[in-house]
């Protein structure tokens, strides 16, 4: 029989396999996130050993993990929304590249019907999605709502319907509506403070 493992060791296996993991993830919250466990864990394991330089390099990880957590999701982040013609070469490149992952996420969208009203979502000066919709009068009806993968888990959305729903005033619009056919969809709109809709069964609402 092979020998068999020590607790010490189990642990830094463990803390190995949350460092694998977390440079598996495209979303940055959720790799920061495994990053930190498995700083934690290392500094565990470099105590149980007496690795000083082990312990020292992992606080450091730990301390940085921590810091870019805490910016990514404290809102403190270069935000943008800027409204674009709906028949802009950027964003229909941007549609198209970004197709499949779209699908994915809301499978529901229809990229046959022209939107009247068009936004591209900015994060530190660089793209990180789109808002596509039909506006009449005030009222907004939401056709894509769209987050590269990276910045899913980070405050984009809770931004856009809260300190950036300017940029919705602006262009003269009081309310907004979404209709969610899938879980993912619609978890993200809870999240963002959508409401059901009395009128529809579907649809969900976002007073401005």
């Amino acid at each position: 029989m092979g020998d068999v493992l020590e607790p010490v060791e189990l642990i830094g296996y463990l803390a190995s396999i949350f460092v694998v993991v977390g440079l598996s993830m495209a979303s940055i919250v959720r790799l920061r996130m495994f990053s930190l466990a498995g700083s934690v864990t290392f500094l565990v394991y470099g105590a149980l050993i007496g690795s000083v330089p082990l312990i020292l390099t992992n606080l450091c990880i730990a301390v940085l993990n921590i810091w870019f957590l805490v910016k990514e999701l404290g809102g403190r982040r270069d935000l943008g929304a800027v409204i674009v013609p709906p028949d802009s070469p950027f964003l229909l490149d941007f549609l198209g590249h970004h197709h499949d992952e779209i699908c994915r996420f809301q499978p529901d969208y229809d990229d046959s019907i022209e939107p009247s009203f068009a936004l591209v979502l900015t994060r530190d000066g660089l793209p990180a999605g789109v808002l596509l919709g039909q506006q009449i009068g005030s009222r907004l009806h939401v056709e894509l709502d769209f987050v590269l993968r990276a910045y899913r888990d980070s405050s984009i959305g809770r931004w856009l319907y809260g300190p950036g729903a300017t940029v919705f005033r602006s262009a003269g619009i009081d309310h907004i509506t979404a209709t969610a056919l899938s879980d993912p969809h619609r978890s993200y709109l809870d999240r963002v403070g959508f409401v059901d809709d009395p009128a529809s069964p579907n649809r969900l609402v976002h007073p401005l």
